[in-house]
Formats: C-alpha cells, structure tokens, sequence
C-alpha cells in the first residue's frame, strides 16, 4: 500500500503541475482573493457549484470570469433581476410558421461555466429552474430534454447587506453548493496594489491557460485520490455531530442546531478534501484537508436553532466548535 501511495503521490505531483500556471495568471489580474480562486478550482475539480458571499466591490465576479478566461471553456454571465423568467435561462421553444413545428432555442444556462450574478434577485420560479441543471445536468424544453455538456459549474453570487428587493434561496436550493464561499475585505496592503493597478493602464485579459480535456481529465485524477478509512470516520464523526450533538459529547450544541448537515454534505467533503489535496500536489487526503474545507462544506447546511440567532452564535462559530473537540485521527 505504501508504494502504491507513493506512485500515487508522484502521479499527483505530475498531473497538477498545470494548476500554478492557471493560478498565476489569475493572479496578475486579481488582487488578493487566494481563498476563492482555490475554492474555484477545488469546485471545478470536483464538477460542482459554488455560492460566493461578499459585500460590494470585492471583486467576487472578475475573479469569477478572470477564472473562466483561463480555460478554453464556454462560459456565459446571467445578472438576476426581479423581471428574470425561467426561459431567459434555460430557453424556450420557438414556433416555426413555415414547417408548423417548435424547434427549441437554447438558453446561457447551456455552457461549461455559468456566472449566476445577484442570484438571490430572481423570484423562486427562476431559482427552481435552475435546480433541474446544477442537480440533474440536464434541461426539458417542452417535450424535449437536452444534457448539458461537462464540465458544468455554476458561481453564483449574493450580496448578504441588501434585502430589499430579494428572494432568499431555499435550503432545497442551497444543499445543490458543493461549496458556500464568504469573502471578506482586502487587506490594507492588497488594498494599495489594487489602488495602483486598477487606477493605471488596465492589464492584459487572461490568456487560456488549459483545455476542457484537460479539466476532464484532472477530475477524473481526482477521483482515484486516497481515502484512508480513518479520515472516512473523521468526516461522519463530524457531519454527524451536526445531527446528535449531544451523542458526540456536544450537548451544549443541541439547543443551538435546529437541523444538521444533509448526507450530500459527506459525499461533497471528501470530494473537496480530494480536490484539495490534488492543488496540493497529494495523491492523499489528510484531517488537514477536512478541516480546511469543512466550513465552506457545512456553513450553508447547518441551520441553527432562534435561541443561537438570538445569542448572536452563527452557524461559523458551531462549525468551529466542532471542528476543534472532534477528535482528530
């Protein structure tokens, strides 16, 4: 077993060399941001979505877009407005007079990459549309159904201070986020270099860096990334301390979760813990892995109880706790 890893290790080491090329050439774009550029790159590893959470003006889609421009992918923007229909996102069938039949007119949701921006603008019936795709990977027009082609992601965004004029997204809704990624203000340096830059010339658009083969074939890498059956228990230990606190020795938990984390949230940590250790050049996953992912896995899963809104405890701050009293293999 020990060669086995070790071949593994050196074929990981191999197979992610193009990550530091795609990486850098996000970089000379985006300002700060190496959190959400690696949570990008472990849902497109991973062929999942992402939900992006930030303020205004952190560049949460020119990270988005930047990311997309370094792949040979299509990629399409859709801005959530209150007006939005469902066939502005999916398509629509479109009535031919001459031949007397419907042909259908695909929507932006057929790419690789979609930009779901402001998502939580668009009313509940635009949102549903949207779930068929990020779970199914596949449309109905009418009477037709068409696959969507792979890799399929969706990056959607919210801006969490503005609530007139939104629909929040249902936890049916949010469970289909491999990952809920919260962004925060740059740092007073990253801040300068941001100044500088983008008050100057603009800099060159990113070049393609790979290929869609190549994404294709990094998942498929991922996929054979070792699991140790400890690090297996490590992740229920965890996932179930959300739903019976007080059997994994957490019973002042128990009043403050109302409902714990869905199985979807199992089967989506170790993926990301997968990918995470292939842009890590490992062809294993460590608890360092776990932990590294865990929150962005849980945080949108995890609904606690009014008695933790009303002691201001966050669903963060029952993560942490759990994360550092489950014992670690």
């Amino acid at each position: 077993m020990a060669r086995s890893i070790r071949e593994l290790n050196q074929q990981i080491k191999s197979e992610s060399a193009f990550i530091d090329n795609v990486v850098k050439e996000a970089r000379r774009i985006i300002v700060g941001q190496d959190l959400l550029v690696n949570r990008l790159l472990i849902a497109l590893l991973s062929d999942a979505h992402v939900l992006i959470e930030g303020v205004p003006g952190l560049a949460k889609t020119l990270t988005v877009r930047t990311l997309s421009d370094t792949i040979s992918a299509d990629f399409q923007r859709i801005q959530f407005t209150p007006d939005l229909l469902p066939s502005d996102l999916v398509g629509t069938q479109i009535y031919n007079p001459n031949s007397g039949e419907f042909s259908p007119r695909p929507g932006p949701v057929f790419a690789n990459i979609i930009l779901a921006d402001e998502i939580n603008r668009a009313p509940a019936k635009v949102q549903s549309a949207l779930l068929e795709a990020m779970e199914e990977r596949q449309v109905t027009l009418g009477e037709q159904t068409f696959r969507l082609d792979s890799p399929f992601m969706v990056l959607a965004t919210q801006n969490p201070v503005e609530q007139e004029g939104t629909y929040p997204l249902p936890e049916a809704q949010l469970d289909r986020f491999m990952l809920k990624v919260v962004i925060s203000y740059p740092t007073r340096a990253e801040e300068r270099v941001i100044m500088d830059r983008m008050s100057a010339e603009k800099p060159k658009p990113p070049e393609p860096i790979i290929d869609l083969e190549t994404v294709l074939h990094a998942q498929s890498v991922v996929h054979g990334i070792y699991v140790d059956e400890k690090i297996k228990n490590y992740v229920l230990d965890i996932i179930f301390a959300t739903r019976q606190p007080a059997e994994y020795g957490f019973k002042k938990l128990r009043r403050l979760i109302e409902f714990g984390a869905s199985p979807r949230a199992t089967i989506f940590m170790v993926k990301a813990a997968k990918a995470h250790a292939f842009l890590a050049g490992r062809g294993y996953v460590t608890p360092d892995d776990i932990k590294e992912i865990a929150p962005d896995v849980l945080r949108h899963r995890i609904i606690v109880s009014f008695e933790a809104q009303a002691e201001a405890i966050t669903t963060d701050h029952v993560i942490q706790r759990i994360l550092d009293q489950v014992e670690v293999p």
